[in-house]
Protein backbone atom coordinates (compact mmCIF):
# COMPACT_ATOMS: atom_id res chain seq x y z
CA UNK A 1 0.00 0.00 0.00
CA UNK A 2 2.78 2.43 0.89
CA UNK A 3 4.64 1.62 -2.32
CA UNK A 4 1.59 2.43 -4.44
CA UNK A 5 0.99 5.64 -2.52
CA UNK A 6 4.63 6.59 -3.01
CA UNK A 7 4.33 6.04 -6.78
CA UNK A 8 1.18 8.16 -6.94
CA UNK A 9 2.83 10.95 -4.97
CA UNK A 10 5.92 10.84 -7.21
CA UNK A 11 3.68 11.00 -10.30
CA UNK A 12 1.73 13.94 -8.85
CA UNK A 13 4.93 15.72 -7.85
CA UNK A 14 6.29 15.46 -11.37
CA UNK A 15 3.17 16.16 -13.40
CA UNK A 16 0.98 18.44 -11.25
CA UNK A 17 1.67 21.56 -13.37
CA UNK A 18 0.62 19.81 -16.56
CA UNK A 19 -2.50 18.42 -14.92
CA UNK A 20 -3.45 21.82 -13.47
CA UNK A 21 -2.75 23.58 -16.78
CA UNK A 22 -4.93 21.06 -18.64
CA UNK A 23 -7.78 21.55 -16.15
CA UNK A 24 -7.43 25.31 -16.61
CA UNK A 25 -7.54 24.85 -20.38
CA UNK A 26 -10.72 22.77 -20.17
CA UNK A 27 -12.31 25.36 -17.88
CA UNK A 28 -11.35 28.11 -20.33
CA UNK A 29 -12.87 26.25 -23.27
CA UNK A 30 -16.07 25.59 -21.31
CA UNK A 31 -16.36 29.28 -20.44
CA UNK A 32 -15.74 30.30 -24.05
CA UNK A 33 -18.41 28.01 -25.47
CA UNK A 34 -20.92 28.89 -22.77
CA UNK A 35 -20.86 32.49 -24.02
CA UNK A 36 -18.55 34.03 -21.45
CA UNK A 37 -15.78 34.84 -23.91
CA UNK A 38 -13.84 37.40 -21.88
CA UNK A 39 -13.76 35.12 -18.86
CA UNK A 40 -12.65 32.26 -21.11
CA UNK A 41 -9.76 34.34 -22.43
CA UNK A 42 -8.77 35.37 -18.91
CA UNK A 43 -8.71 31.79 -17.67
CA UNK A 44 -6.91 30.71 -20.85
CA UNK A 45 -4.02 32.97 -19.89
CA UNK A 46 -3.57 30.88 -16.74
CA UNK A 47 -2.21 27.93 -18.75
CA UNK A 48 1.16 29.44 -19.74
CA UNK A 49 1.37 31.16 -16.36
CA UNK A 50 1.01 27.84 -14.51
CA UNK A 51 3.61 26.18 -16.72
CA UNK A 52 6.06 29.10 -16.43
CA UNK A 53 5.70 29.17 -12.64
CA UNK A 54 6.35 25.44 -12.44
CA UNK A 55 9.52 25.81 -14.52
CA UNK A 56 10.72 28.58 -12.22
CA UNK A 57 9.99 26.51 -9.12
CA UNK A 58 11.72 23.43 -10.51
CA UNK A 59 14.84 25.40 -11.30
CA UNK A 60 15.15 26.31 -7.63
CA UNK A 61 14.81 22.70 -6.40
CA UNK A 62 17.68 20.23 -6.29
CA UNK A 63 18.04 18.16 -9.46
CA UNK A 64 18.49 14.84 -7.68
CA UNK A 65 14.94 14.98 -6.40
CA UNK A 66 13.42 14.56 -9.86
CA UNK A 67 15.94 12.52 -11.75
CA UNK A 68 17.40 9.25 -10.52
CA UNK A 69 21.14 8.81 -10.50
CA UNK A 70 22.63 7.60 -13.72
CA UNK A 71 23.93 4.08 -13.64
CA UNK A 72 27.56 3.88 -14.45
CA UNK A 73 29.16 0.96 -16.14
CA UNK A 74 32.12 -0.16 -14.05
CA UNK A 75 33.70 -2.07 -16.91
CA UNK A 76 36.55 -0.33 -18.66
CA UNK A 77 35.90 0.61 -22.23
CA UNK A 78 38.10 -0.65 -24.93
CA UNK A 79 39.67 1.81 -27.34
CA UNK A 80 37.43 0.75 -30.23
CA UNK A 81 34.10 0.98 -28.32
CA UNK A 82 33.56 4.61 -27.47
Amino acid sequence: MKNKFKKVMLFWELYYPIILAFISFLYSVSLWFSGQKLEGIFVGIWVPSILAASVAIRQRRPRKRYYPKKRTNNKRRRNGNR
